[in-house]
């Protein structure tokens, strides 16, 4: 029997109705899910083609480090190849536990707790913490993963206030925390390194005002742990900051600097045992894999013993911004390895994008929700690996192209 098919809108209807994503990929100029054939550090293969990578966030070049790789294969080995379960039953394995050690003494807190992803770290952390007629402080341009780790949190509780602060003004975060009363229970969310921007919170000041008004302090460090201060222990050390009181929570990612899958969120042992309590996305999701917690031990390990990659990340933040002002490009506000080349608006972005991909340089167009319309930007980010050479090469074809789009002057 034949089943009539209604012609009227069903849940199915925006999907049919959606074409910009294949209206791109006949042009040409679709950017996104290029599936990589191979890495080799700062090379990667694409449809058969050999590119440089100037677009990934395995900063201390970590990711394809031979002792990471075999760390990884040796926890497969004794731990078998996932955990197939909650950390709440049988998810949890005495490398979780060495790990959490490891890692809160790495930032100096007196706990640690390790989530599956850094986006289900802060949507647990965030959302376990904040509750009916709580505050929450959130810079304009933190990570969609705080942001939607708010909107969980208002979801469960729907007298959660939120207030968003224009990006890194402490005078408008303070104008905000002076309209809610002394006594209110407050947390002030923020990046230490904005992911898109590469700049770096003004963490002094901020500290300032959250002891001032009563607030808590969360500090989301996944672009900075291993890229900033001076042994890639993140801002509080880029800032000279050295008492952890300062700040209440620190967050991380492991795929980032550490070459893994899988955060974090460190503290005081009270307040990392009631998240671990509440958390739904850490009761509720399988845990890190046994390949994916060897990988972050190993990589901790070089990090501590190999400061020499940091130093040499710093040096080639510092050529890489150098050499983009130098050539006209508006880098925004960077202090590290993310340098943004912001070109404004939707479709020169594209442009720009798929002739530098032509040319063999692979970097990541940014565009709205994660920047501000009229702020589309090229992402370029750089690892410790990287040479002078491919530097010099990359600065060249930015400069080239660059000028063909009017981007920067001829």
């Amino acid at each position: 029997m034949n089943k009539a098919i209604s012609t009227s809108p069903n849940i199915f209807s925006k999907c049919y109705e959606y074409k910009e994503a294949e209206n791109a990929r006949k042009a040409g100029l679709y950017p996104f899910f290029r599936p990589i054939e191979r890495s080799e550090g700062t090379k990667v293969i694409i449809e058969g083609r050999e590119f440089l990578m100037a677009g990934s966030n395995n900063y201390l070049g970590l990711a394809q480090d031979r002792r990471v790789e075999e760390a990884a294969q040796e926890a497969v080995r004794k731990y078998g190849a996932s955990c197939s379960g909650s950390r709440f039953m049988n998810g949890t394995l005495k490398i979780h536990e060495e790990l959490e050690e490891h890692v809160a003494e790495f930032v100096n807190q007196e706990e640690a707790l390790c989530f599956t992803t850094g986006y289900q770290t802060n949507l647990g952390a965030i959302s376990a913490l904040v509750g009916k007629n709580d505050h929450i402080f959130s810079d304009k341009f933190n990570h969609a993963s705080i942001v939607d780790g708010i909107f969980m949190a208002t979801g469960i509780n729907r007298t959660v206030h939120t207030h968003r602060y224009k990006h890194n003004n402490m005078d408008d975060l303070e104008e905000k925390l002076k309209s809610v009363p002394l006594e209110a229970s407050k947390l002030i969310v923020t990046d230490g390194v904005f992911s898109m921007e590469g700049d770096i919170v003004n963490l002094p000041k901020l500290n300032d005002l959250a002891r001032t008004y009563n607030a808590g302090v969360y500090l989301d460090e996944a672009h900075a742990l291993g890229v900033v201060g001076k042994t890639g222990r993140g801002t509080l050390e880029h800032h000279e900051i050295h008492e952890s009181e300062d700040v209440d929570l620190i967050m991380c990612t492991f795929s980032k600097s550490l070459a893994s899958i899988g955060g974090f969120v460190a503290g005081k042992r009270e307040v990392v045992d009631y998240i671990k309590h509440f958390a739904r996305p850490l009761i509720f999701s399988a845990s890190m894999s046994p390949a994916n917690l060897g990988a972050v031990m190993k990589s901790l390990e070089i990090l501590e013993s190999e400061p020499e990659r940091v130093e040499r990340l710093h040096a080639i933040a510092e050529k890489m911004i150098s050499s983009c002002n130098d050539l006209g490009f508006d880098t925004g506000t960077t202090e590290t390895p993310i340098v943004p080349l912001i070109t404004g608006d939707f479709e020169r972005t594209f442009l720009f994008w798929k002739a530098l991909f032509d040319r063999g340089l692979y970097v990541n167009p940014v565009i709205p929700p994660a920047v501000p319309p009229n702020r589309c930007l090229l992402r370029t980010s750089y690892m410790a690996i990287h040479t002078d050479e491919e530097l010099d090469q990359i600065i060249n074809i930015l400069g080239e192209e660059g000028r063909k789009f009017g981007i920067i002057d001829p």
